[in-house]
């Protein structure tokens, strides 16, 4: 009896090892598959990943032009000089999908003057999956765009805020060059006395400033008036926030919570006066009281050019906050 129970014991221990053994095979399967697929490249996943943290800085070509001018260059560089620790995405819209690594690794060479900089990421601008989850979805599906006077312009300002929106950070226009780092998460940023800027903002992802942003885009959406889901859009949201806020001297004021920025902080030089980037000064400027500066490239149809060596402001601002930049154009023609 005893023999007969020992045997049965050892029989049971063999199929049990035998079918731990196929169990534990089989998840070792599940598990290598798993791994397997989570490594499969995605483009998606590595951008979500790099702008996980929400303090990405922004940049975006809404046409397809893959030579970006040198102010384009230069508002890059001296944002990733500026910003060191943060990651600085250009999306592109004539970028390619990116289908595996080297897809990813051959795009940071399309840009020599950017590629030694490690926190600049390029990756390619699809407006259509840009703006899936968001009230500006069912706006994209039906406008026309050859019948749409400003079309690069308000489909820009639509991609800034969906960005904004899914990612957070601070977004940037491509004729910003960066002075020194902004030190809020949260804010807005005045043009004027009486105007916020689109250029230069910065909020958390999903931050319902945005998403009323994108709600008075499509509700108010005027594509004949230049400015009007830009600037004209940000203040009127910003009216539908808070109290307008007023400046006392050059001190900056506040939305509700969100950090309003003086005029000084980006725009001390105002768009009446965008040509003095293009003059020589008797005393460079230092711009103590600015994080940024824009130079109203709208404004400049007749592409006046950055001469190295000319003496101008640009040329010294271009020598000291994009040095790379400015190497290059002292052996080729570039134009801002």
């Amino acid at each position: 009896m005893l023999k007969s129970l020992k045997v049965s014991a050892f029989i049971l221990l063999v199929f049990a090892v035998g079918f731990l053994s196929r169990i534990n095979h089989e998840d070792s399967k599940f598990f290598l598959f798993r791994k397997i697929s989570f490594n499969v490249f995605s483009s998606d996943n590595i951008l979500n990943n790099i702008l996980s943290e929400g303090n990405g800085i922004i940049f975006l070509e809404i046409t397809d032009r893959m030579d970006p001018p040198a102010l384009v260059l230069c508002s890059i560089e001296s944002a990733a000089r500026v910003y060191h620790d943060r990651p600085v995405v250009f999306f592109m819209n004539g970028l390619p999908d990116l289908k595996s690594e080297d897809d990813q690794i051959q795009a940071r060479k399309i840009l020599p003057v950017l590629s030694s900089f490690d926190n600049v990421y390029l990756f390619p601008l699809r407006m259509e999956k840009l703006y899936a989850d968001t009230p500006l979805f069912s706006w994209y599906k039906k406008i026309k765009p050859e019948l749409e006077k400003f079309w690069i312009h308000v489909s820009s300002d639509g991609c800034r805020f969906a960005s904004i929106w899914k990612y957070g950070g601070i977004y940037m226009d491509t004729d910003v060059i960066s002075l020194r780092p902004i030190p809020h998460k949260n804010f807005l940023a005045a043009e004027s006395l009486t105007v916020c800027s689109s250029s230069v903002f910065g909020l958390d992802d999903h931050h319902n400033f945005t998403w009323k942003c994108m709600e008075d885009f499509v509700k108010n959406y005027n594509g004949a008036v230049w400015g009007h889901q830009g600037p004209s859009l940000l203040t009127r949201v910003m009216k539908e926030w808070c109290v307008v806020p007023t400046f006392h001297n050059t001190d900056d004021a506040s939305c509700g919570s969100i950090p309003y920025l003086h005029p000084q902080r980006i725009y001390p030089i105002a768009y009446p006066s965008w040509r003095r980037y293009f003059q020589v000064w008797p005393k460079i400027p230092t711009f103590n009281d600015s994080y940024s500066l824009h130079l109203w490239n709208y404004m400049n149809n007749r592409n006046m050019r950055v001469v190295p060596g000319s003496n101008t402001l640009v040329d010294h601002l271009f020598k000291q906050h994009c040095p790379t930049t400015y190497a290059s154009l002292l052996t080729q023609e570039s134009v801002v």
